[in-house]
């Protein structure tokens, strides 16, 4: 950390303008999200298959955007430039959600796409650009910009649901747009009052201003993300056909890694490894609890006896709870290095995995106090989010952290993009998910017979018999639980095997813990 950086509790005094630039962007993302599936389901009456497919390619492209606004800061932008062209392109598409046609509702989904891949590299790229890649401070930097997401995240719905419920969807989205707007603001104001010096500057001057067809490049990128909002509108609207995009996407990566491997010291090869990996885990740890925002919401909707908050507030839980574990987890990271017994990142995944599947597994036990409706208690879904709030703790904060310390210093834009892609495999993946729990009466799924089936009686005390002649309600908590407690215990099973593999893991990361 350069040495004439003012400091605050520590800590670079461009964290904290960072910190609430990407609160007010987290609250405006999070609000439109509780939202939109209940949005889908109860205003514009699509069925769960269908608004489960619009949600899914959603969210999972604005996961793999990132990569593009990654390389595009590396190579010409700069973090500032690529944040604020983010930045007003989705409060562009939170303000325009308000139109209702077709034509607005997935234009606006693919400005918010868009503008995420320019914004959500960038900004925590350049919280790390604080930082020294030695520096004991980042994983507890990392932690407090990670709390600073879900202060956002946790508010949004609450407020964002009031809103919508009181004075009509709309107003719900507005606010969202208004949170961006903020960002913005706060992010600009950082500039203006130099916090940063000069980190996050245009790259490359002399590429930028360089001009083709008399417009400058920096000008034209502007230009084609405008241009590319149409493309991600057309591939949201037609979902069924986005996994041909999935293998796009993964040609792209595994391309142009192979590209950076050729390029690299051998030391950076096996710490790019270790990228992979960990990219691949939070893959399988995004695939599960991005339920939230989908089959969870309505779960919690259909299924669970709410008190104090409709079904869209729910998606306030997981981040309520990460704004009061955040410090203490940074406290206790700091503390844990200065005794020399802080666990080390291959060892934190696993445990995060543990946590997260073990979360779920809760969600399903909730069918055992299932009363006469099937709705069960709402202390479960409290409880289970705790739980797997915990499992995140060990493991997104950290991952932001090694991301910036494994990766390549020229290739830092790109790496953070390539571990976002995860949520962009994670969101698809948790589509195809969510669609498992829409198994109607009489039907059969793959988690109604064999192993599964029995996972699924001895953690939720429900069976297929059993269930056979109870009413739909029945029918669909037995969808979900079954779901849950399945994929529950895949992911435990997985986190064990992190753990177990660890020791291989640390020697791949040359040094970096």
């Amino acid at each position: 950390m350069n040495s004439n950086q003012e400091l605050v509790f520590g800590h670079p005094k461009g964290l904290f303008y960072l910190f609430f630039a990407e609160l007010w962007e987290r609250f405006s993302f999070y609000g439109m999200r509780a939202l939109l599936v209940l949005y889908m389901t109860k205003h514009l009456l699509y069925d769960d298959d269908m608004s489960f497919g619009i949600f899914a390619a959603y969210m999972s492209l604005v996961y793999v955007t990132p990569m593009i606004g990654g390389i595009l800061a590396d190579k010409l932008l700069g973090f500032r430039k690529a944040i604020l062209l983010g930045g007003v392109l989705m409060a562009l598409g939170h303000f325009f959600l308000t139109i209702e046609t077709p034509l607005f509702f997935y234009g606006s989904l693919g400005l918010i796409i868009v503008g995420n891949g320019f914004f959500k590299p960038n900004i925590s790229s350049f919280v790390g650009d604080l930082y020294h890649k030695d520096d004991s401070r980042r994983d507890a930097g990392f932690t407090i910009f990670y709390m600073g997401i879900n202060i956002g995240a946790a508010i949004a719905p609450l407020l964002c649901a009031w809103f919508a419920e009181t004075y009509g969807w709309y107003y719900g989205f507005v606010l969202a747009g208004i949170g961006m707007v903020l960002g913005l603001f706060i992010f600009k104001r950082g500039i203006n009052n130099d916090v940063f010096q000069e980190k996050g500057l245009i790259t490359n001057a002399e590429l930028y201003s360089k001009k083709t067809a008399g417009i400058s490049n920096g000008k034209l990128v502007t230009i084609g993300a405008f241009l590319s909002v149409p493309i991600f509108a057309l591939i949201i609207k037609f979902n069924q056909f986005e996994h041909y995009l999935v293998w796009i996407v993964s040609a792209f990566l595994v391309g142009y890694i192979a590209l950076i491997l050729s390029k690299v010291s051998s030391t950076e090869k096996k710490r790019l490894i270790v990228v992979v990996y960990f990219t691949s885990l939070y893959t399988l740890f995004s695939a599960i609890f991005e339920q939230a925002g989908s089959s969870l919401t309505l779960f919690a909707d259909r299924n669970v006896n709410l008190v104090g908050m409709d079904a869209a507030g729910t998606n306030s839980i997981n981040a309520g709870f990460i704004f009061m574990l955040a410090i203490p987890f940074s406290l206790l990271w700091t503390y844990l290095s200065k005794k020399n017994v802080n666990p080390n990142s291959a060892i934190k995944f696993g445990i995060g995995l543990l946590f997260l599947g073990l979360g779920f597994v809760v969600f399903a036990y909730s069918a055992n106090s299932a009363d006469s409706l099937a709705k069960t208690p709402m202390f479960y879904l409290v409880l289970g989010y705790f739980i797997l709030t915990v499992g995140e703790l060990f493991l997104s904060p950290i991952g932001l952290s090694k991301m910036t310390e494994l990766s390549p210093l020229k290739y830092i834009s790109f790496i953070m993009g390539v571990w976002f892609s995860a949520n962009f495999y994670g969101h698809f993946f948790a589509g195809k998910i969510a669609k498992l729990t829409t198994v109607s009466k009489g039907e059969t799924s793959v988690f109604s017979q064999g192993i599964f089936s029995t996972i699924t009686e001895t953690v939720s005390g429900l069976n297929p018999t059993l269930i056979e002649d109870k009413s739909d309600a029945f029918q669909q908590l037995y969808s979900y639980v079954s779901v849950y407690a399945s994929f529950g215990t895949i992911t435990i099973i997985v986190g064990i095997f992190a753990i177990v593999i660890s020791p291989f893991i640390k020697k791949l990361m040359v040094g970096i813990q």
